[in-house]
């Protein structure tokens, strides 16, 4: 299970990444989550304040619980009080680069790994799956029902 710093994680992704100040909060929320799929886990990511009146674009993103830590708290604290109530930390990685956090991961035997190096792993992973994603025909080869199909279509049927 990650726990994520947001704004953290979002202003590393534009100190990075080119051309990233068009990622906005759902955008990036979308891509951790088809990360944490890939990798076979989920997680939370955790924004301060209220965030926007409307939510929808945040309601269902597959793989990821999107929280807003609301008015009364920073998402630091949040997240530190989410990192001390779990009753299994051994099992999970907190994402920030903020050091009280990732202190407050190590206390209690949590993973803790910097946004700068979560995101270069998530791109990188993701990179990988958009090469693989290409037509099983290509290494297969067509049918027999294709290949006549083509065949007849060039007019080699004979």
């Amino acid at each position: 299970m990650y726990i994520i710093d947001g704004y953290n994680l979002l202003w590393s992704v534009h100190k990075i990444t080119v051309h990233s100040e068009e990622m906005l909060e759902p955008h990036l929320c979308r891509l951790v989550g088809r990360y944490l799929r890939i990798i076979g886990s989920e997680g939370q990511i955790v924004f301060d304040g209220i965030g926007p009146p409307d939510k929808t674009p945040f309601n269902y993103v597959p793989g990821v619980e999107v929280i807003f830590s609301g008015s009364g708290t920073d998402a630091d604290s949040f997240i530190e009080a989410k990192i001390k109530a779990d009753t299994a930390p051994k099992r999970l990685v907190v994402v920030s680069s903020d050091r009280r956090i990732r202190s407050a991961a190590r206390a209690r035997k949590a993973a803790a790994v910097k946004s700068e190096q979560f995101w270069r792993d998530a791109v990188k992973l993701l990179s990988k799956q958009i090469k693989k994603q290409e037509p099983v025909e290509k290494r297969q080869g067509l049918d027999q029902a294709q290949t006549k199909q083509w065949l007849k279509y060039f007019g080699f049927d004979q």
